[in-house]
């Protein structure tokens, strides 16, 4: 019998006493629950704590650790994904796990400020709680002997071997915590792709991993309207703060008309032909969704919250000439997150688009160039190649994915 793998296994692999503990299959479309919507806020909470991160120390360092933060925090989000695609999020013991799961992310959310300072044990301990908890519940939930109980065990084994160098890395400080956690959160982002091998136990088959693909994109959905939220709290925030002017004006409305844009380029055609190509590619959705989804819209969310940080430079200092790294928010943001669609779009139809690959290119090109004029001037740019790629695509002819 082949062994299955990630979160989700077939129907008929649970006895009937646990079966309600799962999402039922109805043959309709799975939308996500009200505790799905409500775990979210937590990480709307996380999101603006990592801009604010990356605002407080826009250096080569400060990206770096920000990028470091947020791969921690998708990895904790995309992995409790996993599990409510096939749990039942009303069942009961499901929903306290993952109001659990809802606690443990808001302390590390909490940690994000300094979490490479007197945080680190926190942030690293809320984040191993969340996943070893979350994942020793599925264990406990699948019949022991059951192919699901075999699966679950291997993702456990994974979070378990990562544990340890976690919670040292939050014990020391440093550079040694720097090594430490870098070698822990490389060792979780490896799990999926190496199919979880685990000793005894063996590896997963991708076709094995099976689950509701209207949900599954769904809920990823929502996390990019979570991070472009970000970007619309920092852009009234800022320009209420600042006072309203005339140039306070002309830079909100700039950045609202870039986040509108990057909204209109993803949920406009991108966000629904992806999903109805995955809740239709029978076999391969396992590794749609694992390629896809968990790995491939990380530059998607990197991009908006480099560029929320970038919208609350231009409406704080419009006439302020700008600096490398603040021209890079500005203009970088939008670039990685067309570079993330690109990608994206590869990954699930093996195709590219030559507009969004011109529009990235400018997008690049403004970046040195800004550092030549003020904020205002490069927030303006931007907005207008992006308003300019979705001109183009509305176009009959050139109208793609």
């Amino acid at each position: 019998m082949r062994t299955r793998a990630l979160f989700v296994t077939r129907p008929l692999d649970y006895p009937r006493r646990v079966s309600r503990h799962f999402r039922q299959k109805t043959g309709e479309e799975q939308r996500a629950t009200w505790l799905e919507l409500f775990f979210d806020l937590v990480y709307v909470f996380a999101v603006t704590q990592l801009s604010h991160a990356l605002l407080a120390d826009l250096s080569i360092t400060g990206a770096l650790k920000t990028l470091f933060l947020l791969l921690v925090i998708w990895w904790a989000w995309n992995y409790t994904t996993w599990m409510a695609n096939w749990f039942d999020p009303d069942a009961v013991p499901v929903r306290v796990v993952l109001l659990g799961v809802m606690l443990a992310s808001l302390l590390m959310a909490a940690a994000v400020p300094n979490a490479f300072g007197g945080d680190g044990l926190l942030f690293a301990a809320a984040y191993v709680a969340l996943q070893v908890g979350r994942n020793t519940f599925n264990v406990v939930v699948a019949d022991h002997g059951s192919t699901s109980n075999l699966s679950f065990r291997r993702i456990l084994a994974w979070s378990v071997a990562s544990a340890p160098l976690w919670l040292a890395g939050g014990v020391v400080e440093g550079r040694a915590r720097v090594v430490l956690w870098l070698a822990a959160l490389a060792l979780d982002y490896a799990g999926p792709y190496a199919r979880y091998w685990t000793p005894r136990l063996g590896r997963s088959a991708t076709a094995d991993w099976s689950i509701e693909g209207a949900h599954f994109a769904e809920r990823f959905q929502l996390f990019v309207i979570i991070a472009l939220g970000e970007s619309i709290v920092v852009t009234g925030a800022t320009a209420s703060a600042r006072g309203i002017s005339a140039i306070t004006v002309a830079g909100l409305a700039a950045c609202f008309v870039s986040s509108a844009a990057l909204w209109w380029l993803y949920f406009d055609k991108v966000a629904v032909h992806a999903q109805a190509r995955l809740s239709s590619a029978g076999d391969d959705a396992g590794r749609l969704a694992r390629d896809a989804y968990t790995y491939l819209h990380l530059p998607i969310v990197a991009g908006v919250v480099l560029a929320a940080v970038g919208d609350e430079l231009v409406i704080a200092h419009p006439g302020h000439e700008a600096s490398l790294w603040q021209s890079v928010a500005v203009a970088g943001g939008a670039a990685l997150y067309l570079i993330g669609h690109l990608l994206f779009r590869y990954c699930m139809v093996r195709s590219t688009s030559d507009v969004r690959i011109v529009a990235v290119a400018l997008l690049l090109l403004l970046v040195p160039l800004g550092t030549a004029v003020p904020l205002l001037a490069i927030g303006i740019a931007t907005a207008a190649v992006l308003v300019g790629l979705v001109a183009v695509e509305q176009s009959p002819r050139l109208s793609r994915m």
